[in-house]
Parts: structure tokens; C-alpha cells; sequence
């Protein structure tokens, strides 16, 4: 007799730090809002309100160009304190309902209700209930997905976004996955999915149809995953103890590069990206990590442990021009950089709001 599936919740806080600033700020509701760095300032966004989306603003976009999307929005400095207490509050609420949660960081976690009897055992009016709750207690509006594995409920939790609640059932998941674009797979990113897409693979059907040996041919480790998932398959369990090693952030580009000031801005720009995740981790690294892929497909890493915690200073942007020294930048083209921060710890919060208000305050 199988096993009976698992019943996994994805709840994901809709436009997070931009719905708590309309929250506290009656002034800034309904209007196109961005939190992250100042339009005139090298910083990034960390995430905006739906009404600045309709503009295509996004997360980790620069703030310069978010300004040029949508001139009206209104810019907002986060305030991660407050965005931390909300998360507290939430993350109390799944603790009353589950025992086993995995946060993923301060908007979103997995929740794995598969032993729970509330609502007859139904993770749907489950899931129901905690939105209800979050709203309740913050005023605030999340999504959720609800399925037998992680992967799908992480889709699901997309589809009907703002305030979404979507369930895909076991006997659903090989068929939705078969008839889902490459681009909506969680987990494939711009350069995996343009690679899948020189191989033909456009759906989920067409990477249904490669073997398993030419996946891994292809994409190494992660063939075996991307063989699961193109089934519906998604073996991981909710790790309530998770620890994350590392944080990173890469690009893959168009065309090869080779002009060392603009690799050195694609760099400061990954950095920014990256510690914009680490912040909403609440953590602090001390390892920088330098990624580059030559156009010969040639691959170097660089990196550097530093004494006090990495920050977007000038002190790092000075370590990114030493890690490029002997590296052959300059003469050969690269056509993928990466930057790589690890040797992470949980952040005191007086340094680390400081930290993060520098990152956000870039002139």
C-alpha cells in the first residue's frame, strides 16, 4: 500500500516590506511604491508595491531604472526592524497551526501539515485559516499554495496573486506540470532557461521527453531534479532546522564582455543583489566569492575572508578590482559573472541595520 502524499503549504506575503510602509503610511495606499534605494543613488529595489508593478518594476532591479519605469513612485527607505517584527508575528501564527515549518526568509516558508487533523485534515481551509490569521493580526495580505511536494506548492502560491489560495491535487501535478512554460519552473533561472531552450525544451512536456542521462549530460547534479520535477516529483523534506551556507547571485549575458569597468559595475550591482537577500536573512557574511565564466566556457573562482562583515563599501569595491588582478579580465571576454557571499552568521541587529541603511543610502 503507497504511502499517502503529503500535503505541503507555500505561504508567500504579498509585496511584503511595500504592503507594511502602505500599512503604517494610510498616505501611501493605493499609490506605486518602492522600497530600496533612492532613485538617484546606485542602490536597488527591494521590492515594490503591486500598484509600481504595473509599470514593470521588480525586485533587485536598480533604483535608477525603477525611477525611469514609473517617475511617480514614491521611494521608501526600509525599515527592517519593522518588517522583522511583522515576520515574528507570522512565523508565531504557523507555529500554532504546524510543527514543522521551514522559513525561507521573512515573507515566505513552507509548512508541512501532512500529519494534521485541524479542518478534518484538509491543508486547503488550513492554509484558509492562516491567511485569515496573518490578516487578523499585521493587516497584512498573503498567498498560498497548497500540494503534495514543495516544488508545487511554491507554484501554486504564484498563480492568482495578490491574496491567492490554489491547490494542486496529486492527480493534478504531472499533467499542470506538462503544460507549464520553462520560464514559471521555480528554480530555473535566465541562463538555465535559455539553454533549455536551445535544447527545445519550452514546457514541461518537452522536458518530460529527454532522458535522464542526457539531462545530467547537460546540466550536471541537476539533471536528476529536473527529471523529478517534469514528473511532478519533488523528494525534499521541510527542514525546520534549515541553515543556509551561502547566498549568491549571477548573471549570464547576452553578449561576451570585456571592458574591465563594465564587468567591475555588473559586479557591484551582483553584490548590492546579494546583500539585499542577506538582510532580508538577517544574517552577515564574511567570505566574498567571485564568479567568471569565459567565453570559452573556461570557469574561475576568486575569493577573500574578511575580519569584520562584508558590507557595500568602498573597502569591498576595492576587494572586487583586487579579486580581478591575474585573472585574465581584460583581455579575455566573459560571458557569465557571478558573486558568491558565505561564511554566514546571524547578524547583530545595531550593525546590521546599519549595514543595510548604508546599502540602501548609496550616493
Amino acid at each position: 500500500m503507497e504511502p499517502a502524499p503529503r500535503k505541503i503549504i507555500h505561504i508567500d506575503m504579498d509585496a511584503f516590506y511595500a504592503a507594511v510602509e502602505q500599512r503604517d503610511h494610510p498616505q501611501y495606499r493605493h499609490k506605486p511604491i518602492i522600497v530600496g534605494g533612492k532613485p538617484d543613488s546606485r542602490g536597488v529595489v527591494a521590492t515594490c508595491s503591486y500598484e509600481a508593478r504595473q509599470f514593470g518594476v521588480r525586485s533587485a532591479m536598480p533604483s535608477a531604472h525603477a525611477y525611469r519605469l514609473c517617475p511617480q513612485a514614491i521611494f521608501v527607505k526600509p525599515r527592517f526592524d519593522v518588517y522583522r517584527e511583522a515576520s515574528e508575528i507570522i512565523r508565531g501564527i504557523f507555529a500554532r497551526y504546524c510543527e514543522r515549518f521551514e522559513p525561507l526568509s521573512l515573507d515566505e516558508a513552507y509548512l508541512d501539515v501532512s500529519d494534521s487533523e485541524l479542518y478534518q485534515g484538509s491543508a486547503t481551509l488550513l492554509a484558509k485559516q492562516i491567511k485569515q490569521e496573518i490578516r487578523r493580526q499585521t493587516q497584512l495580505v498573503a498567498s498560498a499554495g497548497i500540494s503534495y511536494n514543495k516544488f508545487l506548492a511554491k507554484i501554486a502560491s504564484d498563480l492568482g496573486k495578490p491574496d491567492g489560495l490554489y491547490l494542486i491535487t496529486p492527480e493534478q501535478g504531472p499533467s499542470f506540470v506538462e503544460n507549464l512554460a520553462i520560464g514559471k519552473f521555480h528554480g530555473i533561472g535566465r541562463a538555465t532557461e535559455q539553454k533549455m531552450y536551445d535544447l527545445g525544451i519550452v514546457t514541461g512536456k518537452d522536458l518530460k521527453q529527454l532522458p535522464l542521462a542526457e539531462l545530467q549530460r547537460h546540466f550536471g547534479k541537476a539533471g536528476q531534479h529536473y527529471y523529478n520535477i517534469a514528473r511532478g516529483i519533488d523528494p525534499r523534506q521541510i527542514n525546520a532546522n534549515r541553515a543556509r551556507k551561502s547566498v549568491g547571485i549571477e548573471t549570464t549575458f547576452d553578449h561576451d564582455i570585456a571592458d574591465l569597468t563594465t564587468i567591475l559595475r555588473y559586479l557591484q550591482d551582483l553584490l548590492e543583489k546579494a546583500l539585499v537577500r542577506l538582510a532580508e536573512k538577517q544574517m552577515t557574511a564574511y567570505t566574498l566569492t567571485v564568479k567568471i565564466k569565459y567565453q570559452n566556457f573556461v570557469q574561475i573562482t576568486r575569493g577573500r575572508t574578511l575580519a569584520e562583515p562584508i558590507s557595500d563599501s568602498p573597502t569591498t569595491r576595492l576587494l572586487l578590482s583586487e579579486l580581478l588582478k591575474n585573472t585574465g579580465i581584460g583581455t579575455t571576454k566573459v560571458r557569465l559573472l557571478g558573486v558568491t557571499l558565505s561564511g554566514l552568521e546571524n547578524g547583530d541587529n545595531r550593525l546590521r541595520q546599519y549595514r543595510q541603511m548604508d546599502l540602501f543610502d548609496l550616493r
